[in-house]
């Protein structure tokens, strides 16, 4: 049987999909900027995200004043939409240079009288490029979007069940526009030591905070320089002693020593006999590992949550 653009879990070949996702990045980013510099900020720049929706990513609300508009990439229609309390509009997501976009959404937001000053340089990007002159010719194929959209929303979904299963202080599954992945993170409730922070434009304070408290995170990133492929990725941070000794399930995970992070090949997943059991393996297996050697509480852990079902208290 032929692959469809819409099987749950698509196939998401690197070669065929990184230019789509390299141009993806860079607008994602500009979007969340859009958020970013609306919103107070939260703990764990936390106020900074996007979230799945049904048909691709969104901002969520973001407040202008008193108004309120939403802006969501739409990956069944191919469309940046803008919803607001008042005026709305659309851009087609078509191939266009990273200045082009840029310049269509501020146009956007200025039309519907919801003008926002974003920081224009990209972070998270070694050697970026200002929006404003990134003009080069840029790759974007709707089917590879497509595919990227599907795998984070089944992504989503199980990530989803695995946070029920715990009592303490858990991030949201959101999307990481910086990073570009999908991540839920869950914290010991102890502090961490200061991060050496050094990730590339992006400031030292930023990264601080993200890290100011012990986590174990996990969470789903479409390949990138380093690890050519989509994972599944798992870190403590900070790494207790013999974390990356720990067995790992299922069989394909393994530990990478450059990223300080256990990975779980995203076609691993996929092609799995039960998807959603191999990645719920990998999760629950890499947090046990970093909770046993962590020592963290085990009271802040629970039973998997059940639709329709209080949490026995």
């Amino acid at each position: 049987m032929t692959a469809s653009v819409d099987d749950p879990w698509p196939a998401l070949p690197y070669g065929d999909w990184a230019e789509t996702g390299r141009t993806l990045h860079l607008w994602t980013q500009i979007v969340g900027k859009v958020r970013l510099a609306q919103t107070p900020w939260l703990n764990h720049s936390w106020q900074a995200p996007l979230y799945l929706t049904p048909r691709g990513l969104t901002t969520g609300p973001v407040f202008h004043g008193l108004r309120a508009f939403e802006l969501e990439f739409d990956f069944i229609d191919q469309a940046l939409r803008l919803r607001s309390d008042g005026p709305v509009g659309e851009i087609g997501l078509v191939p266009m240079p990273v200045a082009q976009f840029y310049a269509r959404v501020m146009t956007l937001l200025n039309e519907a009288g919801l003008s926002v000053a974003i920081h224009g340089l990209p972070n998270e990007i070694p050697d970026a490029v200002p929006f404003t002159k990134d003009t080069a010719p840029r790759v974007y194929d709707p089917v590879q979007a497509r595919r990227f959209w599907r795998a984070l929303l089944q992504a989503d979904r199980v990530m989803r069940t695995f946070r029920t299963a715990f009592l303490g202080k858990a991030s949201p599954v959101h999307f990481f526009w910086g990073s570009f992945d999908l991540a839920v993170t869950r914290f010991s409730g102890r502090p961490a030591p200061p991060h050496p922070g050094g990730v590339p434009n992006l400031p030292d304070a930023v990264t601080r905070e993200a890290y100011s408290h012990e986590v174990s995170s996990a969470g789903f990133w479409p390949g990138g320089p380093g690890i050519e492929e989509a994972v599944f990725y798992s870190y403590a941070y900070p790494e207790p002693p013999h974390f990356r000794e720990a067995k790992a399930e299922p069989e394909a995970a393994r530990f990478e020593a450059a990223l300080g992070e256990f990975v779980l090949p995203y076609e691993a997943v996929r092609t799995a006999p039960d998807p959603d059991a191999a990645l719920m393996a990998f999760l629950q297996s890499t947090y046990r590992a970093a909770a046993d050697a962590g020592r963290w509480d085990p009271a802040l852990e629970c039973g998997i949550g059940v639709p329709g079902r209080p949490r026995p208290a």
